[in-house]
């Protein structure tokens, strides 16, 4: 299918800028931010029943805040979704300012960064879910690694050009999630805390794509007009 019937947000481009960036915050926060993961919350939880069981409350409590940050930051795309037209772009916006604060936090208050990125990754996981039509996550590896795997026994199965193609956009967006993280690892030794501002470059160039999207109707009922 033309990549042009699908809605600027589900395009390869936008796709592709969105995983580079999950998986620079993930580095980001893991290397840079006292080893938590922004994205990878199963991690966080296993770390943090380990610290509990340990009797390591202050460790425990590392891992919890960026878990609750989570959970409010899919909140806080939910209530943008349905108070406001074109919701993806505002949701986009807002991470973008959320993550260049980040930049100036120092050190001695890493757990207010990891929970500030934790909070707008959910933002994007909760705004951003489809890739041509097909559910996928630009923060996370499992569900993208499941799906291209079932597509690609389907394709084996019954030959489907369209099930191979799925299987290789999943794929690809595994690899561009891995390539995000090294780039993310990198910056992270050379700019050290403004690294994070790389992602915020990332999504500006998606939010420019979105922008430039010509209006037509949709389904969170998104009329034409204002531009955010």
């Amino acid at each position: 299918m033309d990549q042009q019937t699908h809605p600027a947000a589900e395009r390869l481009f936008p796709v592709a800028l969105l995983t580079l960036s999950g998986g620079l915050q993930d580095a980001y926060t893991y290397l840079r931010r006292g080893k938590v993961f922004a994205n990878a919350q199963t991690g966080n939880i296993v770390l943090l029943g380990q610290s509990l069981f340990d009797g390591d409350w202050s460790r425990a409590g590392r891992y919890l805040l960026p878990v609750l940050a989570f959970a409010l930051g899919v909140a806080a795309a939910e209530a943008i979704r349905v108070r406001r037209p074109r919701w993806q772009r505002r949701v986009l916006l807002w991470e973008i300012l959320l993550l260049f604060l980040v930049g100036f936090i120092p050190h001695s208050l890493d757990q207010l960064a990891n929970a500030l990125v934790s909070f707008s990754c959910a933002m994007q996981v909760q705004a951003f879910r489809r890739m041509e039509g097909s559910a996928f996550a630009s923060t996370m590896c499992i569900g993208n690694l499941r799906s291209g795997v079932e597509a690609l026994c389907a394709f084996l199965r019954t030959g489907d050009r369209l099930e191979r193609r799925k299987s290789r956009l999943y794929f690809c967006t595994i690899l561009l999630f891995a390539l995000g993280a090294e780039i993310g690892s990198l910056a992270a030794e050379m700019l050290d805390l403004p690294a994070i501002w790389l992602s915020c470059a990332l999504l500006s160039v998606g939010l420019v794509l979105l922008l430039n999207e010509t209006p037509s109707p949709s389904p969170d009922n998104s009329p034409p007009g204002r531009w955010l």
